[in-house]
């Protein structure tokens, strides 16, 4: 990795926590690294483990192994990618998608049945 994409990894994280802010995670932030460990890229959003991509060009399925591999037990795994001029995209595994769709879902019932 050279410092030029470096750099560019670290304002990938300043971005997408920024983006995470205007969402309503006041918390969301770079995550700290030190001396070589790696941490999550980015924090503040409770139960993720979120690995940041700002690159032309991604391997999606090493980037998701890396945030799974790295999220604690009760983290969910996601990877945030962007290219240049392009939008935020959020990856993460099916199996984690359908667990909060369902959450969703139920949430969405229970309001229409006026339990919430």
């Amino acid at each position: 990795m050279t410092i030029n994409s470096k750099q560019k990894g670290n304002r990938g994280e300043r971005e997408f926590a920024k983006f995470c802010r205007q969402y309503g995670f006041t918390n969301a932030r770079r995550g700290q690294q030190y001396n070589g460990l790696e941490g999550e890229d980015v924090v503040g959003l409770p139960y993720m483990h979120i690995e940041v991509k700002r690159v032309e060009r991604l391997n999606i399925s090493k980037a998701i192994r890396q945030a799974a591999e790295d999220a604690k037990e009760d983290q969910i795994p996601m990877v945030a990618h962007r290219k240049n001029r392009e939008e935020w995209l959020v990856t993460m595994r099916a199996e984690d998608w359908f667990t909060l769709y369902q959450e969703f879902v139920r949430n969405e019932e229970e309001k229409k049945e006026g339990v919430i």
